[in-house]
């Protein structure tokens, strides 16, 4: 078999393929993940800052852990709406523009966060963050695919991703040093929205300039780099396509997509109420400042860039996809059961929530890598937003149990109990995944 590169014949697999794909490859990486990368880290500075401003606004604007909780949640609400049609719009339209104008909606609507002074404001905000931000992450899965081969997809996904803790280490100090500020007469968590927001729509501006939608249309892909990815790509898209070819509306009815589609919900349930509350949680435990604080909350962050990265490349290079994504949740939860039972033990509970973290962070990368494995296109993009939609329900519905529970019983363990049930129950749907057809098993 052969391939045509600037009309010279290389042989499959010769050395001269070989290093092209290699210049390839690494010239794609270089060019994207980066700057993927980096949007990435903007979204969720956006995205979780009301968990360090949630240390303020409860005495500024009376607010109690319920109402609290029920705002962080709603967030999520309005990115229910339209994750589908935003995944699909980046697959059928252009990826790069409605990344674009994702960034600079949800840059402007967060800034708006300063200015509430009720509930409500804040319950309406928080909406119109949750549906300014819908299709981000899946655009961006979406995006990847146009660009990466399966083989190189986990790694790719793993880089990206590793905005998400980072943007905990980077955001949890940074918050903490705003809460300190007080200018022109507004107190430090009205400038954490505004300040957060502004680079959404700086970049969100770049982004129009600086992605490609298309390798066939990458100016800076050398011809014969580029007609390599391209091959590759349309030559796995062949080989799914001969196994069968998806409906968009079957494949949102496939076991597999619905199993996904509750796994994810059940994996954000516990994330999310671990991101949320664990600024709040170490405050009452250490009773130390607001910086402490955010700095004590970053460091499951850290062990969780470790752990993603390694479980990414470790998963690509054995090509294992079920086991790699489900242990990372069940070790979660088994150090958020052992956190629980340690509560009273400050360092013990410190320690057990890093390696919550840095366990649970391994999971996402994996995770995304295996829908593209028996699907594309446009069944590939709606499944990849439905999981994503479905699953960030779990992020309204963590924080809310989470506060609720905080109220009734006056302690975070009930709340931190749910997360541990939800945790298992992801692992264990993980599991379940591909086991009815040996030829998509992941």
């Amino acid at each position: 078999m052969t391939t045509i590169i600037d009309n010279t014949k290389i042989a499959v697999g010769s050395g001269a393929e070989l290093e092209v794909a290699s210049r390839a490859r690494h010239r794609i990486a270089r060019r994207l993940l980066p700057f993927l990368f980096l949007l990435y880290v903007i979204a969720f500075l956006d995205r979780m800052n009301v968990g360090a401003a949630a240390l303020q606004m409860p005495h500024d604007l009376g607010f109690s852990e319920g109402v609290i909780g029920m705002g962080a949640g709603v967030f999520f609400l309005g990115y229910f709406l339209l994750e589908i049609p935003g995944a699909l719009i980046a697959e059928r339209w252009s990826a790069r523009r409605w990344i674009a104008r994702i960034m600079i909606s949800w840059g402007l609507v967060t800034a708006l966060m300063a200015f509430i002074h009720t509930s409500r404001q804040f319950y309406v905000i928080r909406f119109l963050v949750g549906a300014a931000e819908a299709g981000f992450l899946p655009g961006v899965i979406v995006y990847l695919t146009h660009w990466f081969r399966y083989q190189d997809r986990a790694k790719a996904v793993a880089f990206f991703y590793a905005a998400n803790p980072l943007s905990y280490v980077i955001g949890s100090p940074l918050a903490g040093l705003l809460l300190g500020l007080s200018w022109l007469g507004m107190r430090g968590w009205r400038w954490l929205f505004i300040i957060e927001g502004i680079p959404a729509v700086v970049f969100g501006i770049v982004t129009i300039w600086y992605l490609t939608d298309w390798p066939h249309q990458a100016e800076w892909l050398p011809d014969e780099e580029r007609s390599w990815i391209t091959t590759e790509l349309q030559r796995e898209k062949e080989a799914k396509n001969r196994r069968r070819s998806f409906r968009m509306w079957e494949a949102l009815r496939h076991r597999d997509v619905i199993l996904l589609t509750v796994c994810y919900f059940c994996a954000m349930t516990g994330s999310y109420g671990i991101a949320f509350w664990l600024p709040t949680i170490l405050k009452r435990l250490s009773g130390q400042s607001d910086l402490k604080v955010t700095l004590l909350a970053a460091l499951p962050y850290i062990a969780a860039f470790i752990t993603q990265q390694v479980n990414g490349w470790h998963s690509d290079r054995t090509r294992e996809r079920r086991w790699h994504a489900a242990i990372p949740v069940f070790v979660c939860g088994l150090a958020l059961a052992f956190a629980v039972l340690y509560s009273s033990n400050l360092p013990m509970s410190v320690g057990l929530f890093v390696v919550a973290g840095g366990a649970f962070y391994g999971f996402q990368p994996v995770f995304w890598a295996v829908p593209t494995l028996f699907l594309s296109e446009s069944a590939a993009a709606a499944s990849i937003g439905l999981i994503n939609a479905v699953g960030n329900l779990g992020g309204f519905v963590g924080p809310m149990v989470i506060g609720y529970l905080a109220n009734r019983t006056h302690s975070f363990s009930p709340g931190l109990l749910y997360l541990v049930v939800s945790l298992f129950v992801s692992g264990s749907l993980m599991l379940a995944v591909g086991r009815q057809s040996a030829h998509t098993s992941p």
